[in-house]
């Protein structure tokens, strides 16, 4: 399995790695007070590296920063230094992150030089996991990451919802939940993305089928605010519409007017329909031109 070999005290190092929000747990600038330096495991080495010998992961599973919340924490840093060290792994004479895309952003546009570093020794299978599995931990990545990077991680390591929310330590329905959100139309996810929709708000639209229906609803909570509680309510109006607007099943034949069925094809040598039952209905005869209809009427007389 590509979890075996991660190293011992991964799990501990994810631990203070997954924690990239040093500006809302640190105390306000105003006081210069430092944050709190954390612990890092027994045997771990932090190094001190050359910002210019770092690479990004191209496999990042997060794709958006928030431009203001990174210039937050490049001041924090100015002021007090990378507090929790990044995870990177060595790639030639270069190393690549692993985990800390963030602080290692944000590091740069303090225009610091280097950045503390732990430096540990992975396979790309692992460098891939763990990105994702650290991505996905974290509370500020938008739903649609979350469910990119979960799909990720099943499809490459063949695993199942539930092996996954073991991984993950989520239950397994809400790993479901948020894998469906896939299943939106472009233009719901485009506003997911972008944080004009919630995740309770985009849930309730999975049970939506019709895709302009779908961007119909979500536009409405965009400019109406509605709450999730008025969108689910909103999705089951078009639920009932749904049904009342369906056409009714077609009783199945039974096997004695399929056969009465045939039997008149061959006698007239045209389609014929029947509609109703056995009790009531109505038997008509296709004619395609004027000799058709002669013909049908003289095997009647």
């Amino acid at each position: 399995m590509a979890s075996k070999g991660l190293g011992r005290g991964l799990g501990s190092l994810l631990g203070i790695l997954d924690d990239e929000e040093e500006v809302v747990k640190a105390k306000p600038v105003a006081k210069k007070e430092p944050p709190k330096k954390v612990e890092i495991p027994e045997g771990e080495v932090v190094e001190e590296i050359a910002i210019g010998l770092i690479d990004n992961n191209p496999d990042q599973p997060r794709k958006n920063f928030d431009p203001t919340a990174l210039s937050e924490l490049a001041q924090s840093i100015k002021l007090y230094g990378v507090i929790q060290p990044i995870l990177v792994t060595r790639k030639g004479d270069r190393y690549m992150i692993v985990a800390g895309e963030r602080r290692f952003r944000a590091t740069k546009l303090a225009e610091k030089k280097s950045i503390p570093a732990i430096v540990k020794d992975f396979t790309e299978s692992q460098v891939k996991e763990i990105a994702l599995l650290e991505n996905i931990q974290r509370q500020d990545l938008n739903p649609i990451e979350t469910a990119r990077a979960m799909k990720e991680l099943m499809d490459s390591y063949n695993w199942t919802q539930e092996a996954l929310a073991d991984r993950l330590g989520k239950s397994r329905p809400g790993v479901a939940n948020t894998l469906r959100l896939l299943s939106l139309c472009p233009e719901v996810i485009d506003l997911i993305e972008k944080g004009k929709l919630s995740a309770g708000h985009a849930r309730s639209l999975v049970v939506v089928t019709n895709p302009e229906v779908q961007l119909k609803l979500a536009n409405q909570v965009v400019n109406s605010k509605l709450t999730v509680r008025d969108m689910e309510n909103a999705v089951k109006e078009v639920s009932k519409e749904n049904r009342k607007s369906m056409p009714k099943a077609k009783p199945e034949m039974s096997m004695e007017m399929r056969e009465f069925k045939n039997n008149l094809e061959h006698k007239f040598s045209t389609k014929i329909e029947i509609k109703g039952t056995e009790k009531k209905g109505k038997i008509i005869i296709n004619y395609y031109n004027a000799d058709d209809l002669d013909r049908i009427y003289e095997i009647l007389n």
